[in-house]
């Protein structure tokens, strides 16, 4: 029990200053006009190792806020019915497909030439920043009331096929290993049949099984077993990508999408949502933590050259895609500017090239 104890005094004591900073820096922000989720990205920093020093490890709580990211891709699959999906099939696999090419070949020819990287080296980095924010992308057209336009579709056809393509990203990471032990893992062919059986299986849970479960809850007129359910639902199908090596937010995006012509979609999107803004505030608090504050410091102008390198290239790249695709050069500006930034999948594609010894941790940093 001693230890017990100790261990929930330890998890108080820690998560009371990265929560009251979260709220002063929030607010701060917000006030400025800049959005939470930079208050959450400078609150992390602060009290991360790199300054403050009052919290513990940003790995363990990065675990549990990736959660947040799949109650998001979630929520989103609730707004889409395989019918809105198949409709948008040419923005998701044309546009998409083209984004995700176009933009990792161009910033790995930056990276190399800028940075002296390997060509593997460079393409381990590049493809992934070629990947951009769902977790900032998303709430930004949601609060803006765009999601559900063409603009807003656009967007997230992108952002969706980019999520698609972190199994391709892996397996092409995997291909370029130096790592002997990666020998021993599963050929690309292998993990895409996993992704179609695994999309495949999700689909008649959903409809063989879900929707009479939640049928089942609705009738007893329980709302905690809608929240209960709901999680229940995010987790499992999460579960199952992660057990295939496979990304949990797809699982979760399939689980929802299942359950959009559900008549119980706006009672799943009231419970989940307050989970889904909180651990999502959290994933960016520990996205924050992790900043090496030392690698900017040693490097200051070269981390912003290379920062603004990155915005500017995938700016211009998907601009000029957006006027191939006869968007108006406004709207084709917006969407370039928008979806300019990173993405929070690169962190985990950077962790499968360091470990394959494509790049050195310092790199990661």
């Amino acid at each position: 029990m001693g230890h017990e104890a100790a261990a929930a005094h330890t998890y108080v004591a820690e998560y009371a200053p990265l929560l009251g900073f979260a709220l002063l820096f929030v607010l701060i922000f917000r006030r400025m006009g800049l959005g939470a989720t930079l208050g959450y990205l400078v609150a992390g920093a602060l009290v991360g190792p790199q300054l403050l020093n009052l919290v513990g490890e940003a790995e363990t709580k990065m675990g549990i806020a990736e959660f947040g990211i799949a109650l998001l891709l979630f929520l989103v699959g609730l707004e889409l019915s395989p019918a809105r999906l198949w409709r948008m099939k040419q923005d998701i696999f044309g546009f998409g497909l083209l984004q995700v090419v176009l933009c990792g070949l161009v910033i790995s020819a930056v990276i190399a030439v800028g940075a002296g990287f390997s060509p593997e080296a460079a393409l381990a980095l590049g493809l992934p920043l070629a990947l951009s924010s769902t977790a900032q992308v998303l709430p930004m057209l949601q609060s803006a009331g765009r999601m559900r336009t063409p603009f807003g579709e656009r967007a997230f056809s992108i952002l969706l096929f980019q999520d698609l393509s972190i199994v391709p990203l892996i397996t092409i990471i995997a291909v370029m290993s130096r790592n002997p032990a990666d020998a021993a893992g599963p050929p690309g062919w292998l993990l895409g049949l996993y992704t179609v059986l695994a999309i495949a299986g999700l689909v008649l849970a959903g409809r063989y099984v879900l929707r009479p479960l939640f049928r089942l809850i609705g009738n007893w007129g329980e709302r905690e077993l809608f929240v209960f359910a709901g999680l229940f639902t995010v987790v499992a199908s999460a579960a199952l990508m992660q057990s295939l090596g496979l990304s949990t937010a797809l699982g979760a995006f399939v689980a929802g999408v299942m359950l959009a012509d559900s008549p119980y979609r706006h009672e799943l999107e009231a419970d989940i949502e307050p989970f889904r803004s909180i651990l999502l505030g959290l994933f960016f608090l520990s996205v924050g933590m992790l900043l090496d504050l030392s690698a900017i410091a040693e490097r200051p102008f070269f981390v912003i050259a290379m920062a603004l390198a990155l915005i500017a290239t995938k700016a211009v790249v998907i601009t000029g895609l957006g006027l191939a695709f006869r968007m108006g050069w406004r709207q084709a500006l917006a969407l370039g500017l928008l979806l300019s930034q990173g993405g929070e999948f690169a962190f985990v594609l950077f962790a499968q090239a360091q470990g394959a010894q494509l790049i050195a941790p310092e790199a990661v940093s």
